[in-house]
Protein backbone atom coordinates (compact mmCIF):
# COMPACT_ATOMS: atom_id res chain seq x y z
CA UNK A 1 0.00 0.00 0.00
CA UNK A 2 1.20 3.75 -0.78
CA UNK A 3 2.78 5.87 2.01
CA UNK A 4 -0.22 7.82 2.42
CA UNK A 5 -1.52 10.03 5.27
CA UNK A 6 -4.46 7.79 5.77
CA UNK A 7 -2.15 4.56 5.08
CA UNK A 8 -0.07 5.43 8.05
CA UNK A 9 -2.71 6.55 10.74
CA UNK A 10 -4.33 2.57 9.03
CA UNK A 11 -1.10 1.07 10.31
CA UNK A 12 -0.75 2.53 13.35
CA UNK A 13 -4.45 1.40 14.54
CA UNK A 14 -3.50 -1.91 13.16
CA UNK A 15 -0.12 -1.66 15.34
CA UNK A 16 -2.28 -0.61 18.85
CA UNK A 17 -4.60 -3.52 17.72
CA UNK A 18 -1.50 -6.09 18.07
CA UNK A 19 -1.49 -6.87 14.60
CA UNK A 20 1.80 -7.06 12.08
CA UNK A 21 2.85 -4.52 9.88
CA UNK A 22 5.85 -4.45 7.11
CA UNK A 23 7.12 -1.89 6.32
CA UNK A 24 10.41 -0.48 3.97
CA UNK A 25 13.78 0.60 5.97
CA UNK A 26 16.77 1.79 4.47
CA UNK A 27 18.40 -1.81 5.72
CA UNK A 28 15.84 -4.48 4.63
CA UNK A 29 11.76 -4.52 4.72
CA UNK A 30 10.53 -5.08 8.67
CA UNK A 31 7.99 -7.13 10.10
CA UNK A 32 6.84 -4.83 12.47
CA UNK A 33 4.66 -5.09 15.81
CA UNK A 34 4.42 -2.75 19.26
CA UNK A 35 7.10 -3.63 21.23
CA UNK A 36 5.37 -3.12 24.47
CA UNK A 37 2.16 -5.49 23.62
CA UNK A 38 3.21 -8.97 24.39
CA UNK A 39 0.73 -10.81 22.40
CA UNK A 40 2.07 -8.69 19.25
CA UNK A 41 5.46 -9.58 20.04
CA UNK A 42 4.63 -13.12 20.24
CA UNK A 43 2.95 -12.93 16.76
CA UNK A 44 6.00 -11.85 15.17
CA UNK A 45 7.80 -15.48 16.40
CA UNK A 46 4.97 -17.19 15.48
CA UNK A 47 4.75 -15.46 11.78
CA UNK A 48 8.08 -15.51 11.25
CA UNK A 49 8.57 -19.41 12.94
CA UNK A 50 11.72 -17.36 14.54
CA UNK A 51 13.15 -19.37 17.55
CA UNK A 52 12.26 -17.13 21.00
CA UNK A 53 15.82 -16.97 22.14
CA UNK A 54 17.04 -14.96 19.18
CA UNK A 55 16.30 -11.05 20.03
CA UNK A 56 14.53 -8.46 18.10
CA UNK A 57 15.66 -4.83 17.37
CA UNK A 58 13.29 -1.99 18.84
CA UNK A 59 12.66 0.89 16.08
CA UNK A 60 12.66 4.67 17.75
CA UNK A 61 12.34 7.95 16.36
CA UNK A 62 15.09 9.67 18.06
CA UNK A 63 18.08 9.43 20.92
CA UNK A 64 15.21 10.94 23.41
CA UNK A 65 13.04 8.24 22.96
CA UNK A 66 15.62 5.74 23.27
CA UNK A 67 16.23 7.06 26.31
CA UNK A 68 12.86 6.15 27.45
CA UNK A 69 13.82 2.76 27.39
CA UNK A 70 17.38 1.88 27.66
CA UNK A 71 20.59 3.41 29.42
CA UNK A 72 23.59 5.31 27.20
CA UNK A 73 27.31 4.91 28.61
CA UNK A 74 29.36 7.97 26.96
CA UNK A 75 30.38 5.57 24.26
CA UNK A 76 27.09 4.36 23.27
CA UNK A 77 26.30 7.83 23.27
CA UNK A 78 28.85 8.92 21.08
CA UNK A 79 28.22 6.12 18.67
CA UNK A 80 24.20 6.85 18.20
CA UNK A 81 25.16 10.66 17.47
CA UNK A 82 27.35 9.71 14.80
CA UNK A 83 25.44 6.99 13.11
CA UNK A 84 21.51 7.50 13.86
CA UNK A 85 19.23 7.92 12.43
CA UNK A 86 21.00 5.01 10.11
CA UNK A 87 21.59 1.79 9.21
CA UNK A 88 23.30 0.75 12.89
CA UNK A 89 22.00 -1.14 16.08
CA UNK A 90 23.02 -0.47 19.54
CA UNK A 91 22.82 -3.12 22.09
CA UNK A 92 22.10 -1.35 25.62
CA UNK A 93 21.01 -1.99 29.12
CA UNK A 94 17.54 -2.07 29.35
CA UNK A 95 15.95 0.56 32.09
CA UNK A 96 13.95 -0.85 35.29
CA UNK A 97 10.75 -1.34 34.49
CA UNK A 98 10.77 -0.41 30.92
CA UNK A 99 7.52 -1.05 29.55
CA UNK A 100 9.09 -3.16 26.64
CA UNK A 101 7.84 -6.80 26.66
CA UNK A 102 10.61 -9.16 28.01
CA UNK A 103 9.70 -11.48 24.52
CA UNK A 104 11.77 -8.44 22.37
CA UNK A 105 15.47 -9.27 24.38
CA UNK A 106 14.58 -13.31 24.57
CA UNK A 107 15.08 -13.07 28.50
CA UNK A 108 18.04 -10.68 28.47
CA UNK A 109 19.21 -7.71 30.21
CA UNK A 110 19.87 -5.90 26.80
CA UNK A 111 18.12 -4.43 24.57
CA UNK A 112 18.77 -4.16 20.76
CA UNK A 113 17.86 -0.57 19.69
CA UNK A 114 18.15 1.42 16.28
CA UNK A 115 16.95 4.92 14.88
CA UNK A 116 16.24 4.29 11.40
CA UNK A 117 16.52 6.85 8.71
CA UNK A 118 13.95 5.78 5.91
CA UNK A 119 11.21 8.50 5.46
CA UNK A 120 8.29 5.51 5.71
CA UNK A 121 9.73 4.00 9.24
CA UNK A 122 10.51 7.37 10.51
CA UNK A 123 6.61 8.61 9.81
CA UNK A 124 5.55 5.53 11.15
CA UNK A 125 7.36 5.56 13.85
CA UNK A 126 5.73 9.79 14.57
CA UNK A 127 2.63 8.66 14.10
CA UNK A 128 2.56 5.56 16.05
CA UNK A 129 4.45 7.19 19.17
CA UNK A 130 5.70 3.89 20.74
CA UNK A 131 8.53 1.43 20.32
CA UNK A 132 8.26 -0.71 17.76
CA UNK A 133 9.70 -4.27 17.75
CA UNK A 134 11.00 -5.06 13.97
CA UNK A 135 12.97 -8.23 12.50
CA UNK A 136 13.48 -8.43 8.70
CA UNK A 137 9.76 -9.77 7.21
CA UNK A 138 10.89 -13.00 5.82
CA UNK A 139 10.42 -16.97 7.66
CA UNK A 140 13.53 -17.36 9.28
CA UNK A 141 16.59 -18.34 8.17
CA UNK A 142 15.83 -17.66 4.63
CA UNK A 143 16.24 -14.89 2.56
CA UNK A 144 15.73 -11.12 3.66
CA UNK A 145 13.39 -9.01 1.76
CA UNK A 146 14.24 -5.36 0.19
CA UNK A 147 10.72 -5.27 -2.07
CA UNK A 148 7.28 -5.58 -0.79
CA UNK A 149 6.70 -8.52 -2.76
CA UNK A 150 9.15 -10.85 -1.61
CA UNK A 151 7.62 -10.27 2.29
CA UNK A 152 4.02 -11.36 0.54
CA UNK A 153 5.25 -14.50 -0.78
CA UNK A 154 6.49 -15.40 2.63
CA UNK A 155 4.00 -13.65 4.98
CA UNK A 156 0.75 -12.34 3.35
CA UNK A 157 -1.05 -14.19 5.74
CA UNK A 158 0.35 -13.09 8.49
CA UNK A 159 0.33 -9.25 8.12
CA UNK A 160 -1.96 -6.65 7.73
CA UNK A 161 -0.72 -4.33 5.72
CA UNK A 162 2.42 -3.62 3.99
CA UNK A 163 3.59 -0.29 3.38
CA UNK A 164 5.56 0.54 -0.26
CA UNK A 165 7.95 3.39 -0.72
CA UNK A 166 11.20 4.52 -1.75
CA UNK A 167 14.01 1.29 -2.06
CA UNK A 168 15.63 0.13 0.65
CA UNK A 169 19.07 1.57 -0.43
CA UNK A 170 21.75 -0.30 2.09
CA UNK A 171 20.25 -3.70 0.66
CA UNK A 172 21.47 -5.32 4.28
CA UNK A 173 20.89 -5.61 7.94
CA UNK A 174 21.81 -3.14 9.79
CA UNK A 175 25.82 -3.12 11.60
CA UNK A 176 24.93 -4.50 15.38
CA UNK A 177 27.28 -3.09 17.81
CA UNK A 178 28.22 -3.05 22.01
CA UNK A 179 30.07 -1.42 24.18
CA UNK A 180 31.84 -3.41 26.53
CA UNK A 181 33.86 -1.44 28.97
CA UNK A 182 37.54 -0.78 26.95
CA UNK A 183 36.44 -2.49 23.78
CA UNK A 184 33.02 -2.95 21.31
CA UNK A 185 31.89 -6.16 20.06
CA UNK A 186 30.97 -6.29 16.34
CA UNK A 187 27.65 -8.50 17.11
CA UNK A 188 26.56 -7.92 13.41
CA UNK A 189 28.74 -6.66 10.07
CA UNK A 190 26.57 -4.60 7.86
CA UNK A 191 27.38 -0.97 6.46
CA UNK A 192 28.89 0.73 9.19
CA UNK A 193 32.26 -1.06 9.06
CA UNK A 194 34.58 -1.85 11.91
CA UNK A 195 36.59 0.96 11.28
CA UNK A 196 33.77 3.32 11.01
CA UNK A 197 33.24 2.46 15.00
CA UNK A 198 36.63 2.71 15.65
CA UNK A 199 37.29 6.27 14.25
CA UNK A 200 34.49 7.79 16.25
CA UNK A 201 35.27 6.09 19.57
CA UNK A 202 39.30 5.03 19.71
CA UNK A 203 38.26 2.28 20.72
CA UNK A 204 39.16 -1.54 19.68
CA UNK A 205 36.21 -3.49 17.72
CA UNK A 206 36.25 -7.43 18.54
CA UNK A 207 34.13 -9.12 15.88
CA UNK A 208 31.18 -11.75 17.40
CA UNK A 209 32.25 -15.19 17.19
CA UNK A 210 30.15 -18.12 15.95
CA UNK A 211 29.01 -20.81 18.57
CA UNK A 212 28.17 -17.97 21.12
CA UNK A 213 24.59 -17.78 22.11
CA UNK A 214 22.77 -14.57 20.17
CA UNK A 215 22.75 -11.86 21.63
CA UNK A 216 21.60 -10.16 18.91
CA UNK A 217 19.92 -10.78 16.22
CA UNK A 218 21.47 -12.25 12.42
CA UNK A 219 24.20 -14.69 14.87
CA UNK A 220 22.75 -17.76 13.85
CA UNK A 221 25.09 -19.51 11.96
CA UNK A 222 22.19 -20.68 8.87
CA UNK A 223 20.65 -17.40 8.31
CA UNK A 224 19.60 -15.66 4.87
CA UNK A 225 19.34 -18.77 2.94
CA UNK A 226 17.73 -19.28 -0.17
CA UNK A 227 15.79 -22.57 -1.55
CA UNK A 228 18.83 -23.23 -3.63
CA UNK A 229 22.24 -24.24 -2.68
CA UNK A 230 25.18 -21.31 -2.46
CA UNK A 231 28.79 -21.79 -3.90
CA UNK A 232 31.36 -19.08 -2.78
CA UNK A 233 34.22 -17.58 -4.35
CA UNK A 234 33.42 -19.35 -7.71
CA UNK A 235 36.00 -18.91 -10.47
CA UNK A 236 34.32 -21.31 -12.69
CA UNK A 237 30.77 -22.18 -13.63
CA UNK A 238 29.18 -25.83 -13.81
CA UNK A 239 26.79 -26.28 -16.32
CA UNK A 240 23.71 -26.37 -13.50
CA UNK A 241 24.35 -23.72 -11.95
CA UNK A 242 23.09 -19.71 -11.75
CA UNK A 243 25.83 -17.25 -11.15
CA UNK A 244 25.75 -14.33 -8.98
CA UNK A 245 28.79 -12.07 -10.67
CA UNK A 246 30.74 -9.42 -8.98
CA UNK A 247 32.40 -6.60 -11.21
CA UNK A 248 33.48 -7.30 -14.97
CA UNK A 249 35.88 -9.95 -14.33
CA UNK A 250 33.37 -13.48 -13.68
CA UNK A 251 32.98 -16.99 -15.91
CA UNK A 252 31.43 -15.77 -19.77
CA UNK A 253 30.14 -19.44 -20.05
CA UNK A 254 27.35 -19.43 -17.37
CA UNK A 255 24.09 -19.57 -19.01
CA UNK A 256 22.16 -17.74 -15.98
CA UNK A 257 24.13 -14.56 -14.84
CA UNK A 258 23.24 -11.79 -12.34
CA UNK A 259 25.85 -9.15 -11.36
CA UNK A 260 25.65 -7.32 -8.21
CA UNK A 261 27.97 -4.15 -9.27
CA UNK A 262 29.28 -4.64 -12.69
CA UNK A 263 31.43 -1.80 -12.15
CA UNK A 264 32.22 -3.43 -9.02
CA UNK A 265 30.94 -0.97 -6.18
CA UNK A 266 30.83 -2.75 -3.11
CA UNK A 267 27.39 -0.78 -1.69
CA UNK A 268 25.94 -1.60 -5.02
CA UNK A 269 26.42 -4.74 -4.70
CA UNK A 270 25.06 -4.54 -1.18
CA UNK A 271 21.75 -2.88 -1.81
CA UNK A 272 21.46 -5.93 -5.17
CA UNK A 273 22.33 -8.39 -3.32
CA UNK A 274 18.93 -10.15 -1.43
CA UNK A 275 17.19 -8.62 -4.47
CA UNK A 276 19.12 -10.79 -6.94
CA UNK A 277 19.60 -13.85 -4.36
CA UNK A 278 15.24 -13.72 -5.03
CA UNK A 279 15.19 -13.45 -8.68
CA UNK A 280 18.07 -16.84 -8.94
CA UNK A 281 15.71 -18.39 -6.26
CA UNK A 282 13.01 -18.14 -8.40
CA UNK A 283 14.18 -18.93 -11.09
CA UNK A 284 14.69 -23.11 -9.62
CA UNK A 285 18.39 -22.97 -10.38
CA UNK A 286 19.86 -25.99 -7.89
CA UNK A 287 23.13 -23.75 -7.02
CA UNK A 288 24.16 -20.47 -7.09
CA UNK A 289 27.54 -20.31 -7.27
CA UNK A 290 28.73 -16.46 -6.35
CA UNK A 291 32.20 -14.74 -7.60
CA UNK A 292 34.85 -13.69 -5.07
CA UNK A 293 33.11 -10.56 -2.91
CA UNK A 294 36.21 -8.44 -1.77
CA UNK A 295 36.88 -9.13 1.80
CA UNK A 296 37.08 -5.21 2.82
CA UNK A 297 35.12 -2.58 3.96
CA UNK A 298 31.39 -3.32 3.00
CA UNK A 299 32.34 -6.68 1.38
CA UNK A 300 32.55 -7.65 5.25
CA UNK A 301 28.91 -7.61 5.43
CA UNK A 302 28.41 -9.05 2.22
CA UNK A 303 30.35 -12.27 2.63
CA UNK A 304 29.24 -12.35 6.56
CA UNK A 305 25.22 -13.03 4.65
CA UNK A 306 26.87 -15.39 1.87
CA UNK A 307 28.76 -17.32 4.11
CA UNK A 308 25.23 -17.73 5.82
CA UNK A 309 23.42 -18.53 3.50
CA UNK A 310 26.01 -21.21 1.72
CA UNK A 311 25.36 -22.98 5.46
CA UNK A 312 21.94 -24.41 4.85
CA UNK A 313 23.33 -26.20 1.81
CA UNK A 314 21.54 -29.34 0.77
CA UNK A 315 23.26 -32.51 -0.08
Amino acid sequence: MPPTLANFHLASKYLLQGKLVSFPTETVYGLGADATNDQAVASIFAAKKRPSFNPLIIHLPSIEEAEKYVDFDITSRKLAAAFWPGPFTLVLNKKPGTLLSPLVSAGLDTVAVRVPEHPVVRELLENFKYPIAAPSANLSGKLSPTRPEHVARDLKDEVAMILDGPPCRNGIESTIAQVMGSEIRLLRPGSVSQRDIEEVTGLRVVPFEDGQNPTAPGQLKSHYAPRSNVRLNATTVYPDEALLAFGSLYPKDARIVRNLSPKGSLHEAAANLFSLLHELDDLGCETIAVSPIPPHGLGIAINDRLSRAAADNKE
